[in-house]
């Protein structure tokens, strides 16, 4: 009887997993920062965290920030504050 519910939660560790890699690849953002962006109606997001920035932005301030440089990135185009960030001669995408 423990084994089948371990299998469950199994199954669903594996659809949560899935769900939060989804969610990092296309926005940028897990699930916990969408679900504080609804709360907070602000941008949250702890992958610009890590990379210096601050957890949330007021919408407002982040369609005021300007310019955006986007390059080309496995599976999706990043955009960032700076030309080049990582000075690899990334071609930007017009």
């Amino acid at each position: 009887m423990a084994l089948l519910a371990l299998n469950a939660c199994m199954a669903g560790s594996v659809a949560v997993t899935g769900a939060e890699m989804a969610s990092n690849i296309t926005t940028d953002k897990t699930l916990v920062d969408h679900a504080t962006s609804f709360v907070t109606g602000m941008d949250c997001s702890s992958i610009h965290s890590a990379n210096g920035y601050s957890y949330c932005n007021d919408i407002e301030d982040e369609e005021a920030a300007t310019p955006s440089y986007c390059y080309r990135s496995l599976g999706a185009i990043t955009c960032y504050d700076r030309p080049d960030p990582y000075g690899d001669n990334a071609v930007a995408v017009e």
